[in-house]
């Protein structure tokens, strides 16, 4: 079966390696814009759905995009503009709780499923001086919240609540529940 990842993340790349998966990458253009009184969740599920879509070309491809977001007190942190609206979004999220959400949509035969994680993330409070030294890293740049839990911002975590998959950017766990959904043992 032909497995197409539509992203361009690495981190989605390695964990659908981990899985034992063989997949081709396909990163679209697609607008990923939403409109209308979303929640935070439905937006995320939303552009899940259109990196999805952008991505099929025929009905016997299995396509998988997700999209994460990092959501605290009803805003959305999207990937950061520059240093300084990295150094800006890190201080806003220190020293308190936020919410990372990552959907998942998977295109098979004609269908497509998703599903919703919501992950809570606590980080302690950091000096501007911390989160200037992090960003100066550059791992911030392309990650909405502009942290990668995996990487150096895990220094900040006092803890988590919930599946760390949804915080990296995509729940193992979760995509293979969908898989069996279209009857995919194998991962």
């Amino acid at each position: 079966m032909k497995i197409i990842l539509a992203s361009g993340s690495p981190r989605r790349r390695e964990i659908l390696a981990e899985m034992g998966l063989v997949f081709e990458v396909l990163v679209t253009d697609a607008d990923e814009s939403v409109g209308g009184e979303l929640t935070p969740a439905e937006a995320c599920e939303q552009i899940a759905r259109i990196k999805c879509e952008a991505a099929v070309k025929d009905t016997d491809t299995l396509v998988i995009a997700a999209d994460t977001i990092v959501t605290k007190d009803g805003v959305i942190y999207g990937k950061p503009e520059g240093e300084k609206g990295a150094q800006a979004m890190l201080a806003t999220l220190a020293g308190g709780l936020h919410s990372v959400i990552t959907a998942i949509c998977v295109y098979y035969n004609g269908v497509y499923l998703s599903d919703i994680g919501e992950t809570f993330v606590n980080f302690r409070d950091m000096s501007a001086v911390e989160i200037a030294e992090y960003v100066a890293t550059g791992e911030p740049m392309d990650k909405s919240g502009s942290y990668a839990i995996q990487g150096g911002a895990a220094k900040f975590v006092e803890k988590i609540d919930g599946d760390i998959g949804n915080v990296i950017g995509l729940s193992a766990e979760r995509l293979r529940a969908l898989l069996v959904r279209f009857g995919i043992n194998e991962v």
